[in-house]
């Protein structure tokens, strides 16, 4: 399982912090990613890490803004959210795939945030 928290209602230019904890899984054989679904829009990639951390993907719309991070000791992925922009509201979704597949297996049920101008 994964499961989301963090998200909230933030005026434009605040900032928030989303986790996601994974259970049942081997998490450090997981890349671990967000993605984000605004409403009447398909959900799309935001960010991924690497099992290790050593790798981290950003899309172009959040680079500079989003970071994400991993504790595999604790199982948890992060995305911390600064200077946040009407147009990052979306239901914002934690998923895990196995290093060696394309395809993302699990995901969570998401976290509302809501960025106000």
């Amino acid at each position: 399982d994964l499961v989301e928290s963090g998200g909230g209602l933030v005026q434009a230019g605040g900032s928030l912090r989303l986790s996601c904890v994974a259970s049942g899984l081997p998490f450090k054989d997981y890349v671990m990613g967000w993605f984000r679904q605004a409403p009447g829009k398909e959900r799309t990639f935001v960010a991924s890490i690497t099992w290790i951390g050593s790798g981290t993907y950003n899309a172009d719309s959040v680079k500079g803004r989003f970071t994400i991070s991993r504790d595999n000791a604790k199982n948890t992925v992060s995305l911390q959210m600064n200077s946040l922009k009407p147009e990052d509201t979306a239901l914002y979704y934690c998923a895990a795939r196995l290093n060696s597949r394309d395809k993302y297996d699990y995901w969570g049920q998401g976290t509302q945030v809501t960025v106000s101008s």
